[in-house]
């Protein structure tokens, strides 16, 4: 180990962009840890937290960067885009010495900075390149380890080797077709088919039979097309012209959670982006499951009003899946099912 790297307890996370103020009413509401005084405090937190970093045992913010000192659950919070596992502090000298320093713990850093940019770059720059350019989708994610580096002084940095994403800042940026995805929908969608193939290996194949709810105007059916996938599109509006007479695609106008499934399937994959309130889409998930008529579902789960964490809690325990904030997610989660 460096003689210059210092472990110090608790986890550090760092939020999605623009999401600063979901992970910590996320933070204060399900794991009970009062961060409210960060939230409304109107400094830029670094000169009075640096001066008693480490030593406080109050959570501190960098930027977007949230350390809490005494963080013990196993859990993670959904709102943090990567979470800083093993946090430690490095002293270093030189630009020179702070990538020696990071080079020798391990070989892939991503970069988090919310001052100290220039000289930040230029510690990049002595590392081992980390290629930010968007990916084209389909996508494996990397399964190679990748650390999280933030400068908090200009001779100190606060990193982890161990972080709970394999990208950089845990974000994944996605080539963008600005011609013929009939909504911009189709993103989140290829980042949540990203998210499940790198996890399970699992992605719609070609000729594979396709259920889409909350269809309009087709984004997400426009991706599995894409993929050569059948697809049973169902909405109370349309679909955009191209897909309504696309001979692969099926449009039924109808709602959703009442169209007999049963009389329909069986399935290969279920999609929902259906706009209803997270019990409703659980009750229906429930029943979706028990009928056995898919075995790889991906919905939704649209965060109206104040968040019942109970509810989430309860899409995540069910087995095969898990839940997650994707880049690309709004006021939302989404659930992934894979037996």
């Amino acid at each position: 180990m460096d003689l210059s790297l210092k472990p110090i307890s608790g986890r550090a996370f760092l939020a999605y962009p623009e999401m600063l103020d979901f992970l910590l009413l996320e933070i204060r509401e399900r794991f009970f840890i009062d961060v409210k005084n960060i939230k409304n405090s109107d400094s830029d937190y670094s000169e009075k937290e640096i001066s008693i970093f480490p030593h406080s045992s109050e959570p501190l913010l960098f930027g977007n960067l949230l350390y809490i000192p005494q963080w013990n659950e196993e859990k993670n919070p959904y709102w943090a885009a990567t979470v800083l596992e093993a946090p430690a502090l490095l002293d270093f000298s030189s630009i020179k010495q702070a990538a020696l320093s990071l080079r020798n713990i391990q070989r892939n850093w991503g970069s988090y900075q919310y001052k100290l940019f220039r000289r930040a770059a230029l510690i990049v720059e002595s590392l081992p390149y980390i290629n930010p350019k968007p990916r084209s989708f389909p996508y494996l994610i990397p399964e190679s380890p990748m650390g999280l580096f933030t400068l908090v002084k200009k001779e100190l940095i606060l990193c982890s080797a161990k972080t709970s994403s394999p990208l950089a800042a845990g974000c994944l940026s996605l080539v963008e077709d600005k011609i013929e995805p009939p909504s911009r929908a189709y993103l989140k969608f290829q980042e949540a088919l990203t998210r499940l193939y790198s996890a399970k290996g699992s992605i719609p194949q070609k000729n594979e039979r396709c259920l889409d709810l909350g269809a309009c105007p087709g984004g997400w059916t426009w991706v599995l097309r894409q993929l050569g996938c059948e697809v049973l599109a169902v909405d109370r509006t349309a679909l955009d012209e191209k897909l309504m007479k696309d001979p692969k695609v099926r449009f039924i106008k109808h709602d959703a959670f009442t169209l007999p499934l049963e009389e329909l399937g069986p399935f290969d994959w279920i999609f929902s982006d259906v706009i209803c309130y997270p019990e409703r889409l659980l009750e229906w998930v429930k029943k979706i499951l028990a009928s056995g008529i898919t075995k790889k579902m991906i919905c939704t789960i649209k965060l109206q009003g104040d968040i019942d964490w109970q509810i989430i809690d309860a899409f995540a325990e069910i087995p095969h899946s898990f839940v997650q904030h994707l880049c690309y997610n709004k006021h939302e989660l989404t659930w992934f099912y894979c037996e």
